[in-house]
This record gives C-alpha cells, structure tokens and sequence, in this order.
C-alpha cells in the first residue's frame, strides 16, 4: 500500500473470517494489513479501500445506535473495478446472486455524461456494494438514445 486515502470507510462487521473470504476470495480485494488481537483489517481493490472491524459488542463511541441486520442501511459503496462482468461471473461462480444485475448507465456532468457499466451486491452483513467500470465521459448530444 503505497498510501492511505482520504476517505477510507469503516464497516462493523459480524465475524471477520467470513467477511475476509467474502471480500478476499471472491471479490478480489487483497489485504493490506491486519491486527488479529483487535479482528481488524485493511484492505484495498484496484485503489479503493476498505476497514474492517469485527464488532466486540461492547459500548463504544463508534456505534452510534443498535446494529441490525442488513447493516448501512442508506449508504451504498461505489466501488471502481477493471472488470464488472470477470467480477460478476466470480459472485456467480462462488454461489452469490447480485442483487441488481449489471447493467449500462449514463449520468450527467454538466454538458457531458459519464458512463459505467455497474452492479449491486450486498456483502454477508448487508453493507451495499455497487462496483462500476467506466465507459468514458462523451457530450450529451451524443448519448446513446433508449
């Protein structure tokens, strides 16, 4: 890891072990570093990074209400991925379903759009993930007609 970001979030987790194969082995993201004695690691993806701590379910400060089930509701990750459909076919592969297929957005920018081919899957606690690959940025006279 050359640097940390300045925004890296952090995700309370129910069993790290389960959350590390999730993330590790079948999305691909790689650990950067971990500290077992606090069930905490960090890790990256083609950029992107991600914490995350195994709840201890003590009182703590950075809790700020009772968790429940699917954890973040109201927040989804987007995350920047080289290959949507490879990442895709591997949650498939591993026995996943994404809970919205991928398919092919445009979204304005000024006099411009910008296109990502993206996806949502939820990870084994519910924290949204909506990995995009770019389809580069055109003028919006020139988008694709529905």
């Amino acid at each position: 890891m050359d640097k940390m970001n300045p925004l890296v979030p952090e995700l309370i987790v129910t069993d790290l072990a389960q959350s590390l194969a999730f993330y590790c082995n079948v999305l691909g993201f790689h650990i950067e570093y971990q500290r077992p004695e606090d069930k905490f690691a960090f890790l990256s993806f083609h950029g992107s990074q991600l914490m995350l701590e195994q709840d201890d379910l003590s009182d703590s400060p950075w809790r700020v209400g009772p968790l429940e089930q699917p954890f973040g509701r109201g927040l989804n990750l987007s995350i920047q991925c080289p290959d949507v459909r490879a990442l895709a076919a591997a949650i498939s592969q591993a026995g996943l379903a994404l809970r919205k297929p991928i398919e092919e957005r445009w979204y304005r920018q000024d006099d411009h759009s910008h296109g990502e081919l993206n996806c949502l899957l939820q990870d084994p606690d519910g924290y949204l993930l909506r990995f995009t690959q770019s389809l580069g940025l055109i003028a919006n006279t020139q988008l694709p007609s529905d």
